[in-house]
């Protein structure tokens, strides 16, 4: 599975005066769904579309699917490997199961391919690039229940970390599993919207994981919130 563009759709290093467009790679073995999220994106001035070449370089990486399988598991697992970008997922159908493995592949941003009009689309590129995670409200209470039923692992390598979140993370991450932005945070806590980024950031690199909506996943497996 690689990124490409459909017919028509140029694609070039984004110069000076594109630096508030944000560089987005799409992904997907089905050339009908590939077509169709380009043709949305690409009429959108925040976008800048890019092919092979430029891939590896996207600041978003978008995977559109019918459904999550090991090959999809793969690219995810590749994607998340790449420093340089955050990857979002338009899926037709999928599960619990796959979409707690999506999250922990890295995926910060799920969007149902029914509900994948043009805005929808441009506010997940957006949200992937300031940082924060799209995930829809019955998806999270499934997640939620899901990774509630599982026990706490022995074997998991960052157990004793996980252990030391403070109060201050744990309320955090419990409003980031709640759907709430940095501003929506900030309000909540009475922090300013710069303290909540810096604590997040730190259980994240601390954790050792992808982003917001990763670290949710552990915390609420762990039990921690």
């Amino acid at each position: 599975m690689t990124a490409r563009t459909s017919p028509g759709t140029t694609t070039a290093t984004p110069t000076a005066a594109d630096r508030r467009r944000v560089t987005v790679a799409v992904y997907s073995q089905d050339r009908v769904l590939h077509i169709g999220i380009v043709h949305q994106l690409r009429q959108r001035p925040e976008v800048a579309l890019v092919g092979d070449a430029e891939a590896d370089g996207a600041e978003i990486s978008l995977v559109v699917v019918d459904v999550v399988d090991d090959e999809v598991i793969a690219l995810l697992h590749r994607l998340q490997r790449n420093a340089a970008t955050r990857t979002g997922l338009v899926v037709g159908t999928f599960d619990s199961v796959a979409l707690q493995r999506v999250i922990e592949c890295g995926v910060a941003a799920v969007l149902r391919r029914a509900e994948a009009d043009q805005d929808r689309l441009l506010h997940l590129v957006l949200a992937l690039a300031n940082g924060e995670g799209v995930l829809p409200g019955d998806l999270l209470g499934r997640l939620l229940t899901h990774v509630g039923s599982l026990q706490r692992s022995p074997l998991d390598p960052r157990a004793l970390s996980l252990s030391t979140l403070t109060a201050r993370e744990a309320d955090m991450l419990r409003l980031v599993a709640e759907g709430l932005d940095t501003a929506e945070i900030a309000q909540k806590t009475s922090y300013s919207e710069r303290t909540v980024k810096n604590v997040l950031h730190e259980v994240i690199t601390r954790l050792q994981l992808r982003n917001r909506t990763h670290a949710v996943g552990y915390a609420l497996r762990n039990g921690l919130i």
